[in-house]
């Protein structure tokens, strides 16, 4: 029987089946982070259970962290109650733990591709909605609540209704400035931030298949953005040379016999999914939301549109432009920012780092904008300062910060004040989701580095 990609991983997969109900599923790979474990590990002290495959679990430090002079002590006490948690307990259940000063300590999304630690084919759960991250090479990887998390710690097994099939193809070519945040955030301004409720995404397509990793990994964060349950893309040859010789990556005849499995993940021709989209690359041009969710997208070049079809209807709509200080019909370029935020596990990955430098290169940052650059983990600090870049953002005006979410959810101190605007990179653009009262415009790298030459929404490609 032909099966999808989604189809071949998942029953795979499958301890047991609930009639008329969930399906119990073995996961491979349990990211853990100082938020949303504490709880979780309180469960197992009450109930005097161990963790049931310490090595098959991986904590770091991210949420709460600091971004600047990491080798002090943490200043928010909730903050530096949660890393201390998540160190001690680590430490009681022998899980591998990459905390503040590690080498391998970074965002959780960024550190698992990395390391090898996500692999084709595996089922990788996290207490962390962007989980979907792991999908670009071949995993079904999603986020879970407290409580799963206490489940899958204890039993390395999840309950889930399995999701509906969708598959959106793009085929064609990118323009040339138009990068896969652009082609995310314009297939959620298609379908809305609920097109995909109840789903899980394949992307399919020349597009894609053209698309680095660390692309794929952009595009399949932002599938829980437009609803889905996850998002995955067939693994390949640039997925296989991507894993290849990574600490946690098979080795040796193991990865022979890996590769034997990992080359007939994909989805066979002529099966059936639940829906099924087709986009075109040349209709995608440079994005930014102008909104208070990330369906609220359009072009650079484009006026903010009428409220009719727009996700977030009504009087939800109008709200949400009052919010932001915008009118309809407004146009994006020209609006003046305050703040630019390069970072996240949407875009904190050094491919991003190396765009925003190529703009910024020979030019200066503009004197009213405050820019935070956040690297997703150590080693991508490392490859900014190795590759040079990091000495063509000094001559630029910008300053490096440390690893770790920051202003993507501003748990830590890294918060856009109230009514300022922030081109950010990282994936919400909710009331208040970097800082109360802040407002946020969803962009790619490319689009935050002109705005931070200039001081204003400006389209990347009069850079080129």
């Amino acid at each position: 029987m032909n099966k999808t990609l989604f189809d071949k991983v998942w029953d795979k997969h499958v301890v047991h089946s609930i009639k008329n109900g969930p399906e119990v599923l073995f996961i491979d790979r349990h990211m853990v982070h100082e938020v949303t474990s504490p709880v979780a590990f309180l469960g197992l002290k009450k109930r005097d259970i161990k963790v049931m495959y310490p090595e098959r679990t991986f904590a770091t430090a991210d949420h709460n962290t600091p971004t600047i002079n990491q080798h002090l002590p943490v200043k928010d006490p909730l903050s530096a109650n949660q890393l201390r948690a998540l160190e001690e307990n680590s430490k009681t259940y022998n899980i591998s733990y990459w905390g503040l000063g590690h080498k391998k300590n970074g965002i959780v999304h960024v550190i698992g591709p990395e390391y090898g630690i996500t692999l084709p084919g595996a089922t990788i759960v996290c207490g962390d909605s962007h989980t979907s991250t792991h999908g670009a090479f071949g995993a079904i990887a999603f986020g879970i609540g407290t409580s799963e998390v206490e489940m899958v710690l204890s039993t390395q097994c999840i309950m889930q209704q399995k999701p509906k099939s969708m598959r959106i193809n793009i085929d064609g070519s990118l323009s040339k400035g138009v990068t896969p945040k652009d082609v995310a955030l314009y297939i959620i301004s298609m379908l809305s931030t609920s097109g995909a409720t109840g789903f899980f995404v394949e992307y399919s397509g020349d597009v894609f298949n053209q698309m680095s990793m660390e692309g794929r990994m952009t595009v399949c964060n932002l599938s829980i953005e437009m609803g889905a349950r996850g998002g995955m893309i067939a693994p390949d040859h640039k997925t296989f040379k991507y894993i290849k010789g990574r600490e946690f990556a098979p080795k040796g005849l193991k990865w022979n016999e890996a590769m034997k499995y990992w080359k007939t993940l994909f989805s066979d021709k002529g099966v059936k999914f639940d829906k099924e989209y087709h986009f075109h690359g040349k209709d995608i041009e440079p994005m930014i939301t102008y909104g208070t969710n990330p369906g609220m997208g359009t072009s650079i070049l484009k006026g903010i549109p009428k409220s009719n079809n727009i996700d977030g209807g009504g009087q939800t709509y109008k709200k949400s432009l009052e919010y932001m200080s915008f009118n309809e019909g407004d146009k994006m370029i020209g609006k003046k920012i305050d703040f630019v935020f390069l970072g996240s596990c949407t875009n904190g990955r050094i491919e991003d780092f190396r765009s925003f430098a190529a703009i910024v290169k020979g030019r200066k940052k503009a004197k009213n904008v405050t820019a935070w650059l956040v690297p997703g983990s150590h080693m991508v600090e490392k490859a900014i300062k190795d590759e040079g870049l990091l000495d063509v953002l000094k001559e630029a005006g910008f300053e490096l910060r440390e690893p770790g979410c920051s202003a993507c959810l501003a748990m830590n101190e890294d918060k856009i004040p109230p009514g300022k605007y922030a081109v950010s990179t990282s994936n919400r653009n909710f009331e208040g989701r970097q800082g109360p009262g802040s407002r946020t415009l969803l962009a790619s790298p490319l689009v935050a580095a002109a705005a931070a030459i200039t001081g204003e929404v400006t389209d990347p490609r009069s850079f080129f």
